[in-house]
Protein backbone atom coordinates (compact mmCIF):
# COMPACT_ATOMS: atom_id res chain seq x y z
CA UNK A 1 0.00 0.00 0.00
CA UNK A 2 2.81 2.79 1.02
CA UNK A 3 4.74 1.68 -2.21
CA UNK A 4 1.07 2.53 -4.47
CA UNK A 5 0.97 5.76 -2.22
CA UNK A 6 4.57 6.90 -3.46
CA UNK A 7 4.34 5.73 -6.83
CA UNK A 8 1.24 7.63 -7.32
CA UNK A 9 2.83 10.89 -5.34
CA UNK A 10 6.10 10.31 -7.84
CA UNK A 11 3.40 9.93 -11.39
CA UNK A 12 1.37 13.20 -10.01
CA UNK A 13 4.95 15.20 -9.46
CA UNK A 14 6.05 14.19 -13.10
CA UNK A 15 2.48 15.02 -14.69
CA UNK A 16 2.51 18.91 -12.54
CA UNK A 17 6.03 19.33 -14.26
CA UNK A 18 5.24 18.32 -17.72
CA UNK A 19 1.89 20.62 -17.36
CA UNK A 20 3.74 23.52 -15.80
CA UNK A 21 6.65 23.70 -18.45
CA UNK A 22 4.63 23.33 -21.41
CA UNK A 23 2.75 26.63 -20.56
CA UNK A 24 3.05 29.19 -22.57
CA UNK A 25 6.11 31.36 -21.10
CA UNK A 26 8.29 28.40 -21.92
CA UNK A 27 8.01 29.10 -25.45
CA UNK A 28 8.05 26.28 -28.25
CA UNK A 29 11.56 23.71 -29.45
CA UNK A 30 12.41 24.59 -32.89
CA UNK A 31 10.85 21.73 -35.27
CA UNK A 32 10.55 21.60 -38.86
CA UNK A 33 12.13 24.11 -41.35
CA UNK A 34 13.54 25.51 -37.80
CA UNK A 35 15.47 22.69 -36.81
CA UNK A 36 16.36 21.99 -40.58
CA UNK A 37 18.06 25.88 -40.34
CA UNK A 38 19.88 25.02 -36.81
CA UNK A 39 20.97 21.44 -38.25
CA UNK A 40 22.55 22.90 -41.42
CA UNK A 41 24.38 25.58 -39.42
CA UNK A 42 28.17 25.68 -39.10
CA UNK A 43 28.10 25.39 -35.48
CA UNK A 44 26.00 21.89 -35.28
CA UNK A 45 28.08 19.25 -34.64
CA UNK A 46 27.58 15.62 -33.36
CA UNK A 47 24.03 16.34 -32.71
CA UNK A 48 24.67 19.66 -30.66
CA UNK A 49 25.32 23.66 -31.62
CA UNK A 50 28.70 24.51 -30.31
CA UNK A 51 30.58 27.76 -30.05
CA UNK A 52 32.93 28.82 -32.25
CA UNK A 53 35.19 29.68 -29.85
CA UNK A 54 35.84 27.02 -26.26
CA UNK A 55 33.15 28.49 -23.89
CA UNK A 56 33.50 26.03 -20.18
CA UNK A 57 29.94 25.83 -18.64
CA UNK A 58 31.39 26.15 -15.51
CA UNK A 59 34.54 27.86 -14.43
CA UNK A 60 38.13 26.27 -13.90
CA UNK A 61 38.40 24.83 -11.18
CA UNK A 62 35.03 24.14 -10.41
CA UNK A 63 32.84 20.90 -10.50
CA UNK A 64 28.69 20.65 -10.34
CA UNK A 65 29.24 19.00 -7.32
CA UNK A 66 30.80 21.84 -5.40
CA UNK A 67 28.62 24.56 -7.06
CA UNK A 68 25.14 22.36 -5.40
CA UNK A 69 26.75 22.13 -2.79
CA UNK A 70 27.52 25.66 -2.39
CA UNK A 71 24.38 26.68 -3.23
CA UNK A 72 21.88 24.83 -0.93
CA UNK A 73 23.93 24.44 1.93
CA UNK A 74 26.80 27.19 2.29
CA UNK A 75 25.39 30.75 3.53
CA UNK A 76 26.74 33.65 1.69
CA UNK A 77 26.89 37.50 2.85
CA UNK A 78 26.37 40.23 0.80
CA UNK A 79 24.13 38.45 -1.40
CA UNK A 80 21.70 41.53 -1.33
CA UNK A 81 22.13 45.02 -1.18
CA UNK A 82 21.15 46.36 2.26
CA UNK A 83 19.26 49.41 0.56
CA UNK A 84 17.53 50.26 -2.49
CA UNK A 85 19.88 50.71 -5.54
CA UNK A 86 20.64 54.42 -6.77
CA UNK A 87 19.26 55.05 -9.99
CA UNK A 88 18.31 57.91 -12.72
CA UNK A 89 14.78 57.57 -14.84
CA UNK A 90 14.91 59.05 -18.33
CA UNK A 91 11.90 59.89 -19.88
CA UNK A 92 12.24 57.53 -22.92
CA UNK A 93 8.68 59.00 -24.09
CA UNK A 94 9.97 62.05 -25.34
CA UNK A 95 13.38 62.02 -26.42
CA UNK A 96 14.74 64.18 -28.99
CA UNK A 97 14.92 62.24 -31.83
CA UNK A 98 18.53 63.62 -32.96
CA UNK A 99 19.78 62.37 -29.49
CA UNK A 100 21.88 59.34 -29.31
CA UNK A 101 21.72 58.23 -26.19
CA UNK A 102 22.54 54.63 -24.31
CA UNK A 103 20.15 53.24 -20.83
CA UNK A 104 21.71 50.57 -19.03
CA UNK A 105 18.72 48.59 -17.01
CA UNK A 106 20.41 46.45 -15.12
CA UNK A 107 22.37 42.70 -16.14
CA UNK A 108 22.10 42.65 -20.06
CA UNK A 109 19.16 44.96 -20.52
CA UNK A 110 19.66 48.78 -22.54
CA UNK A 111 17.69 50.87 -24.08
CA UNK A 112 19.99 52.58 -27.39
CA UNK A 113 18.88 55.56 -29.15
CA UNK A 114 21.15 55.89 -32.66
CA UNK A 115 20.60 58.05 -35.97
CA UNK A 116 16.46 58.20 -34.77
CA UNK A 117 16.36 54.99 -34.37
CA UNK A 118 14.98 53.18 -31.24
CA UNK A 119 16.86 49.76 -29.92
CA UNK A 120 15.71 47.80 -27.19
CA UNK A 121 18.27 44.83 -25.87
CA UNK A 122 17.21 42.03 -23.39
CA UNK A 123 14.41 43.76 -21.74
CA UNK A 124 12.86 42.20 -17.95
CA UNK A 125 10.39 44.57 -16.60
CA UNK A 126 8.74 41.71 -15.05
CA UNK A 127 10.53 41.89 -11.46
CA UNK A 128 12.07 38.34 -11.49
CA UNK A 129 14.35 36.57 -13.81
CA UNK A 130 12.06 33.08 -12.85
CA UNK A 131 9.00 31.39 -14.41
CA UNK A 132 9.00 31.00 -10.89
CA UNK A 133 7.77 34.87 -9.82
CA UNK A 134 9.27 34.20 -5.84
CA UNK A 135 12.19 33.50 -7.21
CA UNK A 136 16.00 35.60 -8.62
CA UNK A 137 14.14 38.54 -7.47
CA UNK A 138 15.22 42.25 -8.92
CA UNK A 139 16.66 44.01 -6.11
CA UNK A 140 15.07 47.23 -4.96
CA UNK A 141 15.64 50.41 -6.89
CA UNK A 142 16.48 47.95 -10.19
CA UNK A 143 12.76 48.12 -11.05
CA UNK A 144 12.07 51.67 -11.68
CA UNK A 145 11.39 51.09 -15.48
CA UNK A 146 8.36 49.02 -16.88
CA UNK A 147 6.83 48.12 -20.34
CA UNK A 148 4.91 51.44 -20.48
CA UNK A 149 7.92 53.43 -19.84
CA UNK A 150 8.80 52.28 -23.52
CA UNK A 151 8.47 53.77 -26.82
CA UNK A 152 8.03 52.45 -30.06
CA UNK A 153 10.80 50.06 -30.68
CA UNK A 154 12.28 49.96 -34.07
CA UNK A 155 14.39 47.28 -33.36
CA UNK A 156 14.17 44.63 -29.91
CA UNK A 157 17.24 42.50 -29.58
CA UNK A 158 17.19 39.30 -27.54
CA UNK A 159 20.59 37.77 -27.36
CA UNK A 160 19.52 34.21 -26.15
CA UNK A 161 16.50 32.68 -24.29
CA UNK A 162 17.93 32.53 -21.01
CA UNK A 163 15.00 33.80 -18.20
CA UNK A 164 17.44 36.87 -17.37
CA UNK A 165 17.52 37.69 -20.96
CA UNK A 166 13.75 36.56 -22.57
CA UNK A 167 11.25 37.46 -20.17
CA UNK A 168 7.95 36.40 -21.32
CA UNK A 169 5.56 38.70 -19.26
CA UNK A 170 7.91 42.14 -20.71
CA UNK A 171 8.22 40.88 -24.64
CA UNK A 172 4.32 40.25 -24.74
CA UNK A 173 3.62 43.74 -23.12
CA UNK A 174 5.70 45.39 -25.58
CA UNK A 175 3.96 43.17 -28.67
CA UNK A 176 2.25 46.18 -29.70
CA UNK A 177 5.32 48.65 -29.76
CA UNK A 178 8.05 46.45 -31.43
CA UNK A 179 8.52 46.63 -35.55
CA UNK A 180 11.00 44.36 -35.59
CA UNK A 181 12.77 42.19 -33.66
CA UNK A 182 16.16 40.40 -33.84
CA UNK A 183 17.35 36.90 -32.01
CA UNK A 184 20.21 33.90 -32.69
CA UNK A 185 19.45 31.47 -34.14
CA UNK A 186 16.79 28.86 -32.34
CA UNK A 187 14.68 31.46 -30.38
CA UNK A 188 11.95 32.64 -32.99
CA UNK A 189 10.18 29.49 -32.09
CA UNK A 190 9.10 30.92 -28.83
CA UNK A 191 7.96 34.17 -30.59
CA UNK A 192 5.91 32.18 -33.26
CA UNK A 193 3.99 30.61 -30.06
CA UNK A 194 3.79 33.87 -29.06
CA UNK A 195 1.82 35.15 -32.02
CA UNK A 196 4.12 37.37 -33.42
CA UNK A 197 4.37 37.97 -36.79
CA UNK A 198 7.25 35.27 -38.99
CA UNK A 199 7.52 38.16 -41.31
CA UNK A 200 8.79 40.99 -38.54
CA UNK A 201 11.11 38.36 -37.42
CA UNK A 202 14.93 38.33 -37.91
CA UNK A 203 16.54 34.86 -36.89
CA UNK A 204 20.48 34.91 -36.84
CA UNK A 205 23.30 32.39 -36.22
CA UNK A 206 26.85 33.77 -34.87
CA UNK A 207 29.10 35.60 -37.15
CA UNK A 208 26.08 36.81 -39.21
CA UNK A 209 26.06 40.41 -40.16
CA UNK A 210 22.70 42.00 -41.20
CA UNK A 211 22.63 45.69 -42.26
CA UNK A 212 18.99 46.84 -40.89
CA UNK A 213 19.89 50.56 -41.86
CA UNK A 214 22.35 53.20 -42.90
CA UNK A 215 25.20 53.08 -40.22
CA UNK A 216 22.88 50.32 -38.62
CA UNK A 217 24.19 47.61 -38.59
CA UNK A 218 23.78 43.62 -36.46
CA UNK A 219 26.22 40.93 -35.75
CA UNK A 220 26.29 37.78 -33.82
CA UNK A 221 28.84 36.72 -31.24
CA UNK A 222 30.06 34.03 -29.49
CA UNK A 223 32.89 35.71 -27.52
CA UNK A 224 32.29 38.09 -25.05
CA UNK A 225 35.44 39.92 -25.42
CA UNK A 226 34.35 40.18 -28.63
CA UNK A 227 31.06 42.00 -27.62
CA UNK A 228 32.41 44.14 -25.39
CA UNK A 229 34.68 46.08 -27.43
CA UNK A 230 31.85 46.33 -30.00
CA UNK A 231 29.36 47.55 -27.31
CA UNK A 232 31.85 50.23 -26.28
CA UNK A 233 32.94 51.45 -29.65
CA UNK A 234 28.98 52.36 -29.65
CA UNK A 235 28.82 53.49 -26.96
CA UNK A 236 31.88 56.16 -27.51
CA UNK A 237 30.41 57.55 -30.76
CA UNK A 238 27.51 58.26 -29.21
Amino acid sequence: MVIIIIAAIILLFIIAVLVFVRQPPFGKIPSGKDLERIQRSANFEDGKFKNRSFTPPLTEGVSYYSVMKEFFFEKKKNVKPPASLPSKKTDLLNLDSDENILVWFGHSSYFIQVDGKKILVDPVFSGAASPVKFTTKSFQGTDVYSTDDMPSIDYLFISHDHWDHLDYETVIKLKPKIKRLICGLGVASHFERWGFDKEMIIENSQKDIICLAEHLEDWAEDNKKDFIKKLKDIVENL
